[in-house]
């Protein structure tokens, strides 16, 4: 059976037995800020796990696509080397929302491996949490395991926790026997770790919450959470112990193998770029990109890792995406997002790959060259952060090449040379309003935004410093939930509403409203009159004004998201945005600056769409309906079920939940401000719209005016006014240049005379009034050749700043050297400087000291050559 079989028998297995089949999510959660990537089938189900989400079913299905890379999970070390460690893999998983439960998921379980599957029940082996006696009658009695097949297992393997708090469970786990010939005994003996018992199915039996204090309560309505690796269970079906020996890998190895020039598919270095490659092709499918944080340097990470294992096999030239097309044509049909997204994976790979190729081989030669001089095993820590900051380098990746060499690496003196880097470069950072303490309420906050802005709605629910209260008092800062509001949660790039809510003379000033698990509301504001009770009824206001400039530059940035498309292309994809009162800000998917051609036909084609003043319409409809009529899904977002659909005339259609303007022609006038590049293969573009961007152009036509009064010319014949200003500038610099190097030329036939002798050297140490600084080094040159064996320093002031320049003519820098001699006088005004032994220069803030610093160069230089 193939991968791709057993992933449609998995699938139809549990649509028979009455289970919705849920697409993979993106392995960007869009429900959880903490998780860096999905690696798990749960993931995309949390809020319904913990009650705070309703769909449309209690019974679901997946093949999710998991990352596990960086955080907490990371398998990256490991790839390559194990049968089993991955990147990049599918979790087959059912899951019950407080419908069946053990009986049922342990049936379900069973069945589908030795009915649908065919797999002998006396090559499997169960094991169980040694306190859920529940489970073991099931297994022994409902069943019929074998006893001698059964394992207690204690709550380190098998009792699962979603974290310190909330939900938990215990755990069954089913392995599979992969035969005698291999070495391992059952899960709970001392031979465990071996790689003959290979867990294939865990099913988790969310049965508990967990309190601070440790206590377990029973949850009303327990669930399921099951996962199967795809891999693991392939192999087994396709007689193979390892999971790179599967279809789903051997394609991707044999052409590795072919662009290295080899045949031996076993190459551990092989088997890194197969997997790798899964891993970074979805995630760019999934919107993420090589950058130096978060994410995009997990990705970065992967990426530099292949390559440098490519370098290994002795491939010399960019390979990596051409691997991207092979990957496609196997997994394209069950993940068509694979396919569509080709191209732009193999740009983003081409480009890292090219970008990285320039350092890594003299990366490796550095780190070749310390590993050939080192006297013990252990890279040092200096050396693993030179080749992370100045090769890029990632310490992973340099601790791969250490193990290949049966060599450690000091990660403490990494992490010392990293934290003096950061303590370097440490500033100030701003943060905004902190929503991290979680709101533990039952419900959901009904928007009734899109209407009105104004409504009467309820009290449910008063927070203040992170606790429940039963009221607010004057001048104090909380958090209001109400049954319903008119007020917009900060979502899909807009910003949260402002505004008050008035009750009874009571006013609560709301600056900011955000949105917490499935769909509550969270109100932050000041009360600034009366008090606050819970179950008060009161009169939700936005502030229709910011509301309404905010719903201008949303439905423009929506306009402007269709224009790149057709300008750029359909690889552009939104990478991220921000909707506010004064501007909108979107970044998305390009490889080169935009052109001012380029500028000029996108603002020509969104006012274009403004002037046509087509309607903007909202339909709730199924979510694969909406995307089958073209909807664009936007990076990051999560979706339900039903969407909300959202056209500007035939222009524009996206999932958004947003608020809109009513027509396209609303918004007025659209006017891009900037366009710069945040990353590697991400550009952002600003602009304005509305009142916002009349001002804008109102104080560029203000400035231009002012310019062209100082020019004393017509505005429209500013911009030639000021070439020709700059072209007699440059002339005169250059005249000036000329005659400043005249000067110093003339200075220095009299500065030869001021130089004094000490043991066959001249020495020469002034300060120089009315020279340019740039001049010194080419003075210094001319005195060295006119003095002979010699050594100098010459000095200029500039406003604060002290420019140094120190020469040693060749005959003795044995004894004296130049950057020594200019630090030593550095030193002594406020600099450091450095160069080399025959040139060195400096600089320096404090110029009272320079006089001192001078005199004492004589004897300085007499004890060099006495040493």
């Amino acid at each position: 059976m193939t991968s791709a079989e057993l992933r449609s028998a998995f699938l139809e297995f549990f649509r028979q037995h009455g289970h919705s089949v849920q697409p993979s999510s993106s392995l960007v959660p869009g429900n959880d800020p903490t998780l860096l990537f999905t690696n798990a089938g749960m993931v995309q189900f949390k809020e319904l796990f913990l009650g705070r989400e309703q769909r449309g079913y209690v019974r679901a299905a997946t093949s999710q696509r998991c990352v596990r890379a960086g955080g907490k999970h990371n398998d990256l070390e490991n790839v390559g080397y194990t049968a089993r460690h991955h990147t990049f893999f599918e979790m087959l998983g059912n899951f019950s929302f407080g419908d069946y439960f053990k009986t049922e998921a342990i049936h379900f379980a069973w069945d589908f491996l030795t009915k649908e599957l065919g797999i002998p029940a006396e090559k499997l082996w169960v094991t169980v949490f040694e306190e859920d006696a529940e489970a073991e009658k099931i297994w022994l009695d409902d069943i019929g395991v074998d006893p001698t097949r059964l394992s207690k297992i204690g709550a380190k393997d098998n009792f699962w926790s979603m974290g310190d708090t909330g939900p938990c469970g215990p755990c069954t786990e089913i392995f599979y026997d992969h035969g005698e010939h291999i070495f391992g005994g059952p899960p709970g003996t001392p031979d465990e770790d071996g790689d003959r018992y290979i867990e294939i199915w865990n099913l988790v039996f969310m049965q508990y919450d967990r309190s601070v204090d440790g206590t377990l309560t029973p949850l009303p309505k327990p669930s399921v959470d099951t996962g199967m690796g795809l891999e693991r269970i392939a192999a087994v079906l396709q007689g193979v112990h390892s999971n790179y020996e599967i279809d789903l890998f051997q394609k991707l190895l044999k052409v590795a193998a072919e662009l290295a020039g080899t045949s031996n598919l076993d190459q551990s270095s092989l088997r890194v770029i197969a997997d790798h490659i899964r891993s970074c092709a979805f995630l760019v499918t999934d919107g993420v990109m090589p950058s130096n944080e978060g994410r995009g340097y997990v990705l970065r990470r992967i990426i530099r890792r292949a390559i440098r294992h490519g370098y290994r096999l002795g491939i010399q030239d960019v390979f990596f995406y051409k691997l991207v097309a092979p990957l496609a044509e196997e997994m394209g049909g069950a993940y068509p997002e694979l396919k569509s997204a080709q191209a732009q994976i193999e740009r983003v790979l081409k480009k890292e790959e090219e970008r990285f190729a320039e350092t890594l081989g003299q990366g490796m030669k550095i780190l070749e060259a310390c590993v050939a001089k080192m006297q013990g095993t252990v890279i040092p820590g200096d050396t693993l952060f030179q080749l992370y900051d100045t090769y890029g380098f990632p310490v992973d990746l340099t601790a791969d090449f250490a193990r290949e060499n049966n060599l450690t690496v000091d990660h403490a003196g990494f992490e010392i040379a990293m934290s003096a880097q950061r303590e370097r470069a440490r500033s100030a950072n701003s943060f905004g309003a902190n929503y991290s303490q979680e709101i533990k309420l039952e419900g959901q906050t009904e928007f009734t935004g899109y209407g009105h802005l104004d409504d009467q709605v309820n009290i449910i629910a008063l927070y203040k410093e992170g606790h429940e209260v039963d009221t607010l008092n004057v001048g104090e800062e909380g958090l209001v939930v109400l049954d319903k509001t008119p007020f917009y949660a900060e979502s899909g790039g807009q910003i949260g509403d402002s505004g008050r809510i008035i009750a009874d003379g009571a006013v609560f000033e709301v600056s900011d409203t955000q949105k917490q698990g499935g769909n509550l509301f969270l109100h932050k504001g000041k009360l600034v009159s009366g008090t606050f009770a819970k179950g008060k009824a009161c009169i939700a206001q936005v502030n229709a004004a910011c509301r309404k400039a905010t719903e201008l530059n949303h439905s423009a940035t929506h306009l402007l998201h269709a224009a790149l498309r057709q300008v750029l292309g359909d690889h552009v994809a939104q990478k991220g945005s921000l909707v506010n009162t004064e501007r909108l800000r979107f970044d998305f998917s390009h490889f080169e600056p935009i052109t001012d051609n380029q500028i000029n036909v996108l603002e020509r084609m969104v006012n274009e769409q403004i002037r046509l003043n087509n309607p903007v319409s909202a339909t709730v409809m199924a979510k694969d309906d909406a995307v089958k009529a073209g909807a664009m899904a936007l990076f990051g977002e999560k979706y339900g079920d039903e969407v909300r659909v959202l056209k500007i005339g035939e222009f524009s259609t996206e999932l958004c939940g947003g608020t809109h303007v009513e027509r396209a022609g609303d918004i007025g006038c659209f006017k891009i401000i900037s366009e710069t590049g945040v990353a590697a293969g991400v550009r952002r573009i600003e602009a304005v719209t509305g009142n916002g961007a009349m001002e804008w152009l109102a104080s560029r036509d203000k400035a231009l005016a002012i310019i062209a009064g100082l020019l004393k010319s017509a505005p429209e014949k500013a911009a030639e006014k000021v070439e020709q200003l700059l072209d007699k500038t440059r002339s005169l610099e250059k005249q000036l240049e000329k005659l400043q190097a005249q000067l110093a030329s003339s200075a220095g036939n009299d500065l030869v005379s001021q130089a004094i002798e000490v043991a066959g050297v001249k020495i020469l140490a002034v300060k120089l009034d009315q020279v340019d600084p740039k001049a010194l080094r080419d003075l210094a040159d001319q005195l060295k050749n006119k003095l002979g064996s010699s050594a100098l320093v010459l000095a200029a002031i500039e406003g604060d700043k002290v420019s140094l320049v120190a020469s040693v003519s060749k005959d003795q820098m044995g004894k004296i050297k130049a950057g020594d001699l200019v630090n030593f006088v550095a030193t002594k005004v406020g600099g450091k400087g450095g160069g080399r032994p025959d040139m060195a220069m400096a600089g320096g803030n404090d110029p009272s000291g320079l006089a001192e610093a001078l005199a004492q160069v004589p004897a300085w230089i007499q004890a060099q050559l006495t040493e």
